[in-house]
C-alpha cells in the first residue's frame, strides 16, 4: 500500500479531509449536536497547537532564544483569542437546544481531554487527581503522569533567567516538578530588577509580559467558559459528574507565573 508522501499529493489527501468529516458520529437526531461536536472537536485540535508551540517556547529556553521565545508566545496569545472567541459561536445554541440532546453525553466529561490537562500541566498546575479520570485509559494516563514529572514552562523560564547570570535560588531550581511552583522572595527580587531596569533587560522584559499575557488569557477563557456553562445549563452537575460551572469559578484564581503577577505591587519601589 502507498503511503501518503508516495501518493500524488492534493489539498484532499494533504489535509486528509475525509478523515476530518468522518468524525463527527452524532448519537441523537437532534440538529445541534453537530455544532457541539464539532466546536469541541476543534478545540482538541487548537489544544494540540497549544502543547506544539509550548514545546517550542520550552526549546527556545533551553537554547537561550529569547526573542524566538518571544514570537511563539504571541502566536499562542492569538491562538487562545481564537479559543475565548469560539465560544460565542457555542452560545448561540439555547438551554433547550442543549437539553435535547444532554443525557446523551453521559458520563464523558471535558474533565477527561488528557490535552487540556498537558496544558495546565506543562503550564504549571500540577494536581495528580485529574489521572484517577484516565484510569481506563493507559496510555492517556501515561501521557499525563509523564507531564506531571516533567519540569513546567516556569521552571525552564527560571532555568533560563539563571543561565542569563541571575540569583534563582538552587531549591527553586531543583525543586519537586511534580508539585504546583510556590511563589519564591528571591525569585520575585530577580524579576523585579527585570521590570525597573528595562533598557538594560529589555527583551527579558518583554519575555515576562509575554508569558503574564499567556497566564491572563488562559483566565479569560476559564471565566467566558463558566459564564456559557452558567448560562447553558444553570448550576447543574457536568455529565462526567463534576459540579460545573461551581467547579469552573474555583479555577479562576489559578495563577501560572506568580512572581509575574506579584511584582506588580513593587513597581516604583526601590
Amino acid at each position: 500500500m502507498e503511503t501518503l508522501t508516495e501518493q500524488k499529493i492534493n489539498y484532499e489527501t494533504y489535509l486528509q479531509i475525509d478523515k476530518l468529516l468522518s468524525a463527527q458520529q452524532l448519537l441523537s437526531s437532534h440538529h445541534d449536536e453537530m455544532l457541539f461536536i464539532l466546536i469541541h472537536q476543534i478545540y482538541e485540535l487548537w489544544f494540540k497547537e497549544l502543547l506544539h508551540e509550548l514545546e517550542e517556547v520550552i526549546r527556545c529556553f533551553q537554547n537561550g532564544n529569547i526573542q524566538r521565545s518571544i514570537k511563539v508566545l504571541k502566536r499562542i496569545e492569538t491562538i487562545q483569542s481564537v479559543l475565548i472567541k469560539q465560544i460565542d459561536v457555542l452560545e448561540t445554541m439555547t438551554p433547550t437546544e442543549f437539553a435535547t440532546f444532554r443525557d446523551n453525553l453521559r458520563p464523558a466529561s471535558g474533565f477527561q481531554s488528557v490535552q487540556f490537562r498537558e496544558v495546565e500541566f506543562m503550564s504549571g498546575l500540577k494536581n495528580p487527581k485529574f489521572l484517577k479520570f484516565f484510569e481506563a485509559f493507559p496510555a492517556l494516563k501515561e501521557r499525563l503522569e509523564k507531564r506531571l514529572a516533567s519540569p513546567t514552562l516556569y521552571d525552564y523560564f527560571l532555568r533560563l533567567l539563571k543561565s542569563q547570570g541571575f540569583n534563582i535560588p538552587e531549591t527553586v531550581l531543583n525543586r519537586d516538578v511534580s508539585t504546583p511552583y510556590e511563589a519564591n522572595d528571591d525569585v520575585l527580587k530577580v524579576i523585579q530588577s527585570i521590570y525597573q531596569e528595562f533598557n538594560r533587560y529589555g527583551d527579558l522584559y518583554l519575555l515576562c509580559e509575554a508569558l503574564l499575557n499567556y497566564d491572563e488569557q488562559f483566565n479569560f477563557w476559564r471565566y467566558r467558559h463558566v459564564k456559557m456553562v452558567e448560562r447553558t445549563i444553570g448550576m447543574k452537575t457536568g455529565t462526567g459528574g463534576s459540579t460545573g460551572a461551581q467547579y469552573l469559578a474555583s479555577t479562576l484564581t489559578d495563577q501560572f507565573f506568580p512572581e509575574l503577577w506579584k511584582v506588580r505591587d513593587l513597581i516604583g519601589s526601590y
